[in-house]
């Protein structure tokens, strides 16, 4: 069975979530709060911080839950 990966995507940027793989760390909402708000439906936004900034971010979950492409 194929892991469930939900994307997120700007001109620059996709960030993929694999939310099983998630362990609540919440290093990526205490380090990058403007792109990861869980009161928010879509609790990723990819415009709301630098392509260098959210990956430097992305780089710190402990899970690897979060990933990114670069476009």
């Amino acid at each position: 069975m194929e892991e469930k990966t939900i994307r997120y995507s700007n001109d620059a940027l996709t960030v993929l979530w694999r939310p099983e793989r998630c362990i609540h760390s919440a290093v990526c909402i205490k380090g990058l709060p403007s792109v990861f708000d869980v009161r928010r439906k879509k609790w990723i936004e990819v415009d709301a911080a630098t392509p260098a900034e959210i990956m430097a971010q992305i780089d710190k979950c402990p899970s690897q839950a979060l990933a990114y492409e670069k476009k």
